[in-house]
């Protein structure tokens, strides 16, 4: 199963590639859960069904915004490609990661 949820995140950051940046205070959440299940893992969506990835972007995007204590993410891990995960689902994917250092406070955008 590890190997799937690897795959997810690393879907997650091809996907995202364009716009991540790893210092960035705006962010947007995806769902882990229905990722692995667009991508044809059913066992994953029912394990990570709202468990969201973070995926820090350059700049600020249309819509609406919230601002987010930066201690919410205590305990998180940032992939090579940039993308954020909770700490646990770092280790479960076995991918290289690094403590994640938020801002005092962050932006989440709703596009």
């Amino acid at each position: 199963m590890s190997n799937q949820l690897a795959d997810v995140l690393k879907k997650i950051g091809e996907e995202f590639k364009e716009v991540i940046s790893d210092r960035s205070r705006d962010y947007l959440e995806v769902d882990i859960g229905k990722k692995a299940e667009s991508l044809g893992y059913p066992g994953l969506e029912e394990k990570y069904r709202d468990v969201d990835a973070v995926v820090p972007w350059k700049q600020p995007v249309p819509g609406m915004k919230v601002l987010i204590d930066g201690r919410t993410f205590v305990n998180y891990a940032q992939l090579e490609s940039g993308v954020v995960v909770p700490g646990y689902v770092a280790r479960e994917a076995d991918l290289p990661f690094r403590t994640y250092e938020a801002s005092d406070s962050m932006v989440r955008n709703f596009a």
